[in-house]
């Protein structure tokens, strides 16, 4: 909803302020010059990235433009998750999570959290590193080094897209001079014409300068940003496992470890330790 509000301000004020100017809406529709800086564009996008940054970019593009996932509810899912997961752990080791991890989409405790179940991401994570502590004795500092850097190689992975598209909106004000370039020659070509439709091809020609300029700083880079700010997100919630696992290889007590990984997540939706002991007590009290 705040991303919709904030592109009816960017429309409204643009165009209203140009059409209080005297200006004519018709003026912006000039298809040649979309074509150009559009095609452009994506054209540059294709040839620079490989495929799976194209489609990673693709659902980060809708997932920053539909409703934000990383809600207080979903924070509460994933540390009621984690806190019941080191439960098991406690009570039989951990090869009685193999029934779990296996097959997170078929497991009834996983289901008890939907919210963290779309997460693939996330599930994997949680679940290969449980795998792995199962495999053999690991202590907390190489536990911590291994998650580290697998953190770091997926943080530059998923922050690869937007920085594609920050470069592509960088590039935009490019492709309008571009399609302005073209638009004055295709103007000296019917320098023999009048001057109001001389006027008319130059003034479709500095539409695609506008169109570059506007591109860029009104759509894309502000998209690229809330991609980054999204990842962000995902990775404060997998650096939130990662200080959960640390903490129950070195021994902490089970709600110790879980609120060590709720220090890790956003203070914006970041609940209180009070808060997680109620969540624990009525988990408790459920059972």
């Amino acid at each position: 909803m705040q991303k919709l509000l904030g592109l009816a301000i960017i429309f409204g004020c643009v165009v209203g302020g140009f059409i209080e100017s005297g200006g004519r809406l018709a003026a912006f529709w000039v298809p040649g010059e979309l074509m150009i800086i559009i095609g452009a564009g994506v054209g540059a996008m294709v040839l620079a990235n490989p495929k799976p940054v194209l489609i990673e970019m693709w659902r980060q593009v809708k997932s920053a433009i539909r409703k934000n996932s990383y809600t207080a509810d979903y924070q509460r899912q994933l540390l009621m998750l984690l806190y019941e997961l080191l439960e098991l752990v406690q009570d039989g080791g951990l090869k009685v999570l193999d029934a779990h991890i296996e097959v997170p989409e078929k497991s009834e405790l996983f289901l008890k959290y939907p919210l963290v179940l779309e997460d693939h991401a996330l599930i994997t994570f949680i679940s290969d590193n449980f795998r792995l502590m199962a495999m053999g004795k690991i202590n907390e500092h190489e536990l911590e080094g291994i998650l580290e850097q697998e953190l770091g190689a997926m943080e530059e992975e998923l922050l690869r897209p937007s920085r594609s598209m920050q470069r592509t909106a960088e590039a935009m004000p490019g492709f309008g001079i571009c399609a302005a370039v073209l638009g004055i020659i295709i103007t000296m070509q019917s320098i023999d014409g009048s001057i109001a439709i001389i006027g008319v091809k130059v003034a479709a020609a500095l539409v695609g300068t506008f169109l570059g300029v506007f591109i860029c700083y009104c759509l894309l880079d502000p998209l690229a940003n809330a991609m980054e700010q999204q990842t962000k997100k995902q990775m404060a919630a997998l650096e939130c496992v990662r200080t959960v696992l640390v903490n129950q290889v070195a021994g902490k007590p089970t709600l110790l470890a879980v609120d060590a990984g709720r220090k890790m997540l956003p203070m914006d939706t970041k609940p209180t330790f009070a808060t997680l002991d109620g969540w624990v007590n009525e988990l408790i009290g459920e059972g």
